[in-house]
């Protein structure tokens, strides 16, 4: 008739399946830390900083789908710290708003250009590596538009 199966071989796969999702989780990326404020170092994220308190608003603004303001927000960080944190993540903020998919006026090469921008004026970003995968992403997304209109050209050109 056959033995009795003791279930060993289940609970090994599963412990091994537990594991791996479990180590799978702890790897995952996590954004990083926000950088220090200029006026006190002390605090991270201070509320007395005017730049911090913008980048909370324009994350407000986003999650509210007022893409304008939050480019506005995110222009005005920009301009009160042009060449120091956080206009590392202003720049960032105006290239994922550019970029998201929900706003009506996305523009993906202002976006590229905003990210290629933070590459360029801030090399040691935390968000540096975030930056060269969006970058990545959007000249592929560039190229293979450009490759489906010669391939509607071609099919114009054939079809004469």
């Amino acid at each position: 008739m056959g033995r009795k199966r003791s279930g060993k071989r289940q609970h090994f796969y599963l412990s091994i399946a537990g594991l791996m999702l479990s180590l799978v989780f702890a790897c995952a990326p996590v954004r990083v830390q926000a950088p220090e404020c200029p006026e006190r170092p002390e605090c991270p994220e201070c509320q007395e900083c005017p730049q911090h308190g913008h980048l909370k608003l324009v994350e407000s603004l986003i999650s509210r789908g007022n893409f304008e303001g939050a480019m506005k927000e995110s222009q005005a960080i920009l301009a009160l710290s042009p060449k120091s944190p956080p206009g590392d993540e202003a720049l960032m903020d105006l290239g994922l708003i550019s970029a998201h998919y929900a706003n009506p006026k996305k523009d993906y090469k202002k976006a590229l250009s905003y990210f290629i921008r933070v590459e360029r004026e801030f090399p040691r970003s935390p968000l540096l590596e975030e930056v060269k995968i969006w970058v990545g992403v959007l000249q592929a997304f560039e190229k293979a538009k450009q490759v489906d209109l010669e391939i509607e050209e071609m099919k114009k050109g054939l079809g004469k």
